[in-house]
């Protein structure tokens, strides 16, 4: 889906990135697809949240190898969005209290 993604860059007022902690084998690619959603034009300016998902299975990296794998810091710190990042699980609900609050701090209407 990647691919087709700018298409909708232009109406977007937050991002949320969701990146599986439990699939080592596709850390390059979300890389890469992270990085290219953080270079483009349209979304300089708009609040990005990382979710690190699925640390509910046995076989998730920590949150430490997962900032180290994608250089996390090296990537906050070079971006002009403001990024956050939190630890989720879709299946036992994990983290969405922060996802919550980050969408309504993010999304409120200033007027």
């Amino acid at each position: 889906m990647g691919p087709i993604w700018p298409s909708y860059y232009g109406d977007c007022s937050a991002v949320l990135f969701m990146i599986d902690a439990a699939n080592p084998t596709q850390i390059s690619s979300s890389c890469i697809q992270l990085l290219s959603l953080l270079s483009a034009e349209q979304l300089a300016s708009v609040s990005v949240l990382i979710l690190f998902n699925k640390i509910d299975l046995p076989c998730c990296m920590s949150l430490v190898e997962m900032k180290s794998l994608f250089r996390m810091q090296d990537i906050v710190s070079c971006a002009s969005q403001p990024i956050t990042m939190v630890e989720t699980s879709a299946r036992d609900g994990t983290g969405l209290p922060d996802v919550l609050q980050w969408l309504q701090a993010t999304l409120r209407d200033p007027s």
